[in-house]
């Protein structure tokens, strides 16, 4: 069955405008589980309870959103004051600059779209990815999506263009905060030049359906083993050798990519 588009509106930059449809990019495929009442099988429901006083359950009706300001005092904000800030159902992603692919850096990227054209607007739209993809440039502006506007990204590639929504400069971690401590003595040009080569060895073109989802896999077939009275073997996977000759382990690492 064809994807559902879950909004259609246009890409707008200048004068231009080309209509398009918006898709989800990807599908949720972890497995969930539920908490259950073992002995009848029902589910099991969470209530609302008031930590300092017991635990003891309180009414829906007596629970509002609050934000605190400061420790202690707490702001309340009614579902229709949070509305206050929507902004209008604006039916257009609205390009305000082109940037160089190579210069924004994943960690920018957070849920991804696939957009296509509506009726009678392919030839606008193979235009724009085809421009886009020979500047090798990302178009950046602003969408509402469910009355939140959201900064995004937009990116074409063979032929498809593809939307990301984008974090915020101030919602990404700066690496020049992290506390990474510097090695002792630094390293040796033949470690590096070991490395590059363990690199160069292990080297091949990106093929997503090489990559699966080896964790789920493994769930599911546990979880098939129970279903059918099997016990399940809880031994812990054996820990990695570690080692402190970083040159006997690359060379180990090459002789073993050679023998793959």
């Amino acid at each position: 069955m064809p994807p559902r588009s879950i909004w259609n509106g246009a890409i707008a930059l200048g004068a231009v405008t080309v209509p398009i449809k918006v898709f989800g990019a990807t599908e949720d495929q972890q497995i969930r589980f539920r908490e259950v009442h073992v002995p009848d099988g029902a589910p099991i429901a969470h209530k609302l309870v008031d930590p300092t006083k017991d635990d003891k359950e309180v009414d829906r009706e007596h629970v509002v959103k609050g934000y605190e300001v400061s420790s202690g005092e707490w702001v309340e904000m009614t579902d229709d004051e949070i509305k206050a800030a929507d902004q209008p159902k604006r039916k257009a992603i609205e390009l305000e600059e082109f940037v160089p692919r190579d210069e924004v850096d994943p960690v920018y990227y957070d849920k991804p779209y696939n957009l296509a054209p509506q009726k009678d607007a392919e030839k606008a739209y193979a235009v724009l990815a085809e421009a886009m993809e020979k500047t090798e440039r990302l178009g950046i502006g602003r969408v509402v999506l469910r009355s939140k506007e959201q900064l995004v990204a937009l990116r074409a590639t063979d032929g498809v263009i593809r939307m990301h929504t984008l974090h915020a400069a101030d919602e990404v971690v700066d690496p020049k905060d992290l506390d990474i401590p510097k090695p002792h003595k630094k390293p040796a040009p033949k470690e590096i030049k070991m490395a590059a080569a363990l690199v160069d060895q292990l080297a091949a073109d990106f093929k997503p359906s090489r990559y699966k989802d080896t964790y789920r896999d493994r769930v599911l077939k546990l979880i098939d083993q129970k279903a059918k009275g099997k016990e399940i073997d809880l031994t812990p996977p054996p820990e990695p050798e570690s080692t402190d000759d970083l040159l006997a382990a690359l060379e180990a690492s090459l002789k073993g990519s050679k023998k793959r």
